[in-house]
């Protein structure tokens, strides 16, 4: 395919060739013409000097007439280079410069002698024709001419038309030359010009196919022009400004949703009008545990992590109306998603349905922790329920009398005491709970010397120890500190020590041990809290730091305990940015392993 260039040249070179044609042919006829009519001119001055000064003779009954006209053409022939040729009126020839007129034709019926003829004397007949005689094109003008001698005729010159053709090649030679020299240099300035014009449209051309392209930051470049082509190119600059702001809002709100969507702790799940996963963000990628890569474009059908779900997104679909709903799937654990439904309408009736938006929410933390705290107000219940009846009873059998024995009615107020200060201890527990876990509790950081932290619960702890003959074993380096608060590290071994005591039995050994750990996370300080005792069965370590859960439930209560020590505990590691787990087996004892960081990092 030619290039505009190639073709507008060749346009402007066409252009020019076909005028320099015509102006050749109108010239080349301007020649001809002007040179035939001054040919016609000069023979018709001939001719009539001829009928001036010309000797003529009679010729009727003149036997001489043919030979003496005939020299005489012969004569003047030879002066004026001209064919002449006597003609009378009747048509006869009777003398030819060229030809024995004896044997020549009659010529009455010759156009030249009808011409001369036809419009009177002194009017000459003209033609231009073939001549069969000599064989070539002539130029033929004749007149009637009348003299006083006898003669009524006419006096006929002819003209080759060979020096005129002569004339016109040289005229041509002369002429195509010239026009070729100017046709190269209007071939020259064809293509100059047309390069002058394509070579901005090409730069346009350039940038616009870089526009496309999306590169937005190609401009069209034309010094001083002001013409069209300089207003396309600003037309452009400007078309390809609009495009890259409006580029830069797009993808600002590309990004701005992207950043939504990603950072969404709900999942979003766009089902199209064909029933493929048209987009889903990282959330419910987690949620459904699927990728992205891998969901965008195929069927919904193909999320077979769940029956249930898939039944839902199902109805969905087909229904295309708002729905809100909670399901619970099994991938493999249990999860409780809460979905809502979506329909994509636009307000454009053209656009009409587009698909179905599925928003889902992961709330099993959520309903486990509402489950969790409607146990712990049936927990709560039911601990203050038995010291409170407890209480009542003994106090209601003082009150009636019916106890007269001193030492019956003393160990009755004994109980009632002792339950009373159970109650007491579980409120006080109940509430220290309460403000760990909305985290009202201020934390007073400072570096703590272990070992002189732990000599002291040992003391205190020493009488319940010796009680049961149990052994108390410290492992802890000296001059081994860690950053934190006192009063809750203390709050917190405390319990494990004394939870360590109460489920040993007698004989026993309960074993702190510290060292240092190292890892990616910096360096932590690693306790472990073991103890000989009886040992927690597999199925309740899961559930071993929820609040009033006991393992041993008769001998939970006996020992004093209020069932949220180790819930405090968990907590309590928690606020110390460290992490606890238990090892234990049933009649051979438990391990509390708790790592805790030696410098805090303030949140």
């Amino acid at each position: 395919m030619r290039s505009f260039r190639t073709r507008l040249a060749l346009i402007l070179m066409g252009l020019v060739g076909i005028s320099m044609c015509a102006a050749g042919f109108t010239m080349a006829k301007v020649f001809k013409d002007s040179h035939i009519s001054a040919l016609e001119d000069n023979m018709v001055r001939e001719i009539n000097l001829l009928s001036s000064t010309f000797p003529f003779q009679p010729t009727d009954n003149n036997p001489d007439a043919v030979s003496y006209y005939s020299s005489k053409a012969v004569e003047l022939d030879q002066i004026s280079g001209l064919r002449v040729t006597f003609i009378l009126a009747d048509g006869t020839v009777v003398g030819d410069s060229e030809n024995n007129a004896a044997k020549m034709e009659n010529h009455l019926n010759r156009k030249e002698i009808k011409s001369a003829g036809q419009v009177g004397f002194g009017s000459p007949g003209i033609s231009t024709r073939f001549s069969n005689t000599m064989k070539e094109d002539m130029l033929y003008v004749a007149e009637h001419v009348v003299s006083d001698q006898g003669f009524d005729g006419y006096i006929r010159l002819a003209v080759s038309l060979h020096t005129v053709k002569e004339g016109l090649w040289k005229a041509w030679s002369l002429m195509i030359g010239g026009l070729l020299v100017l046709f190269i240099a209007a071939g020259l300035f064809s293509y100059r010009l047309a390069y002058s014009i394509t070579k901005p449209l090409n730069k346009i051309t350039q940038v616009a196919n870089r526009i496309s392209r999306l590169d937005y930051d190609a401009r069209v470049y034309l010094q001083g022009r002001v013409d069209e082509i300089g207003q396309l190119g600003k037309a452009i600059n400007g078309m390809a400004d609009s495009l890259q702001q409006q580029l830069r809002i797009i993808r600002e709100n590309e990004d701005l949703l992207q950043s939504v969507l990603d950072n969404m702790t709900g999942g979003i799940l766009i089902v199209d009008v064909d029933g493929c996963i048209a987009l889903v963000n990282r959330a419910a990628c987690r949620i459904l545990r699927i990728r992205e890569q891998e969901a965008l474009g195929r069927p919904y059908q193909e999320i077979k992590r769940s029956y249930e779900l898939t039944r839902f997104i199902e109805e969905g679909v087909t229904r295309r109306s708002y729905n809100s709903e909670e399901i619970t799937v099994y991938d493999p654990e249990e999860k409780i998603l809460r979905i809502d439904v979506v329909p994509m309408d636009e307000e454009d009736e053209e656009e009409g349905y587009r698909g179905m938006l599925f928003h889902l929410q992961d709330v099993t933390e959520i309903r486990k922790l509402e489950r969790m705290r409607s146990e712990f107000v049936a927990n709560v219940s039911h601990e203050l329920k038995t010291p409170i009846a407890a209480v009542k009873g003994f106090a209601e059998t003082l009150l009636t009398g019916g106890v007269k024995d001193e030492e019956t009615a003393r160990s009755f107020l004994q109980i009632i005491y002792d339950e009373g200060d159970r109650l007491n201890r579980l409120i006080g527990d109940i509430l220290e709970l309460s403000k760990i876990e909305s985290r009202r509790v201020p934390l007073a950081y400072e570096p703590i010397e272990l070992r002189p932290l732990f000599e002291s619960l040992f003391e205190v702890l020493k009488a319940s120890a010796d009680k049961k003959s149990i052994a108390l074993v410290m492992e802890v380096p000296e001059g081994l500190f860690i950053e934190g608060d006192e009063d809750r590290l203390r709050q917190i071994f405390m319990n494990l020590l004394s939870n360590a005591i109460s489920y040993t039995l007698e004989g026993g050994r309960v074993k702190l041990t510290a060292q240092m750990l190292e890892d990616e996370e910096g360096d932590k300080i690693r306790f472990v809290v073991a103890d000989t005792g009886i040992g927690i069965p597999k199925k309740d370590l899961p559930r071993i730091f929820e609040r009033f859960y006991r393992v041993d439930k008769a001998r939970s209560r006996s020992s004093g305990g209020t069932g949220l020590g180790l819930s405090i505990v968990k907590h309590l590691v928690d606020l110390n940015h460290g992490n606890i787990r238990v090892e234990s087996k049933v009649g051979e004892g438990s391990s509390f392993i708790l790592d805790l960081p030696i410098v805090q990092v303030m949140d």
